[in-house]
């Protein structure tokens, strides 16, 4: 493959990277990221919590070198995943947090949008190879990751001109607001770099005002210990007490500060229906999902991001919000649940028990004694 310049292959490159579905595909320096001091001090304060991870691979995210020693360029590409506004498996209308109607009184729980549908480090990756063949007979050597490997992703897309970071740390773009996912191509090929966007945010704190746990501690620094999105996915344990209440109806993951942001105006529909709700997992009561064993959770999640909690986590999330938002018609489930085999299932559901039963004294009912 023969190109006059690199600014012919790049615009073969962008060209390319949109017919396969990437809304944009922008280019970085592969420089050391802008917040690495940041990122190490983030680390030290203990911040990233019981993600072990991070820290390990904490020297190749702050040095592309250490990913791909004679990178020279990043590319970097955004995938929307927005699926607008729609309606689950019975008609009702959701809302942009992802809640239909009668899901919004309390009998469902709420999961991201982005893990409504189909896992998308497997449909990202597909698209990755391409590129990455593309690359390759232009004479370049790549590394290429979909959320998983060390890398400053947002610090990349930010200086590539994807978007800029907003003060909840997630980046944002004018046409996509907050709705898509990022992936990067490490090459050794030296592409032209593109410019940087501005700071858009102002004054505007709504990221910061609308997160229920306040893990947002100040512009642009985030507290995983607080994150609801850390609390239901990455932690294994135990939620700390104090914090499930703040955690509502949410079963996988928080949209709080993203569907807060001014920019999701401009939001358009993705492409991708791949991304789309699925309607057995729309249609469950949050009891329903206590009745799941091993092999019909993984059945039910199979090819979802849902499944990295693994059934323990899930159910552990579902006992919170029953606690925080279920009634008597829930304690046979979370009866069952309070002698699962596994004790943090076992643990939350007895919490939730505890926590209906007293809501309902309050209401001058008489509840058996849990």
């Amino acid at each position: 493959m023969n190109f006059r310049s690199t600014t012919e292959l790049k615009s073969a490159l962008v060209e390319r990277a949109r017919a396969i579905g990437f809304e944009d595909c922008r280019i970085a320096a592969a420089d050391a990221p802008r917040h690495a001091p940041q990122f190490r001090e983030w680390l030290e304060t203990g911040a990233a919590a019981e993600m072990g991870w991070i820290e390990r691979g904490a020297a190749k995210r702050t040095d592309p070198k250490l990913v791909l020693a004679e990178a020279r360029s990043v590319v970097v590409l955004a995938l929307n995943y927005w699926q607008g506004e729609e309606k689950n498996a019975e008609g009702e209308l959701r809302n942009a947090s992802g809640r239909s109607e009668r899901a919004a009184t309390g009998s469902r729980g709420r999961i991201a949008r982005y893990a409504w549908g189909d896992d998308y480090h497997d449909l990202v990756e597909k698209k990755l190879k391409e590129l990455n063949r593309f690359l390759e007979a232009a004479g370049g050597r790549q590394r290429y990751y979909v959320d998983t490997g060390p890398v400053l992703e947002r610090d990349f897309a930010a200086a590539a001109g994807i978007g800029w970071q907003g003060k909840s740390t997630m980046l944002l773009n004018r046409s996509l607001g907050t709705w898509f996912f990022l992936a990067e191509i490490f090459t050794t090929l030296a592409l032209p770099p593109d410019p940087p966007q501005p700071d858009r945010c102002g004054s505007c704190t709504s990221c910061i005002d609308a997160c229920p746990t306040g893990a947002i501690t100040a512009p642009h620094r985030l507290d995983a210990r607080r994150c609801i999105s850390y609390l239901t996915i990455e932690l294994k344990g135990s939620i700390p007490v104090e914090l499930r209440p703040l955690i509502g109806d949410r079963i996988y993951g928080c949209d709080a500060c993203l569907e807060a942001c001014p920019w999701n105006r401009f939001a358009q529909a993705s492409r991708e229906a791949a991304f789309a709700a699925r309607p057995e997992v729309a249609s469950l009561e949050l009891r329903d999902y206590l009745a799941l064993d091993e092999e019909q959770f993984r059945e039910l999640f199979r090819r979802s991001p849902v499944k990295r909690t693994k059934r323990r986590g899930l159910l552990r999330n579902v006992c919170v919000a029953l606690g925080n938002i279920g009634n008597e018609q829930d304690f046979p489930a979370l009866e069952k649940a309070a002698r699962d085999p596994e004790p943090v299932i076992a643990e939350h559901a007895v919490w939730a028990l505890e926590r209906i039963s007293s809501r309902l004294r309050l209401n001058g009912k008489t509840v058996a004694k849990v």
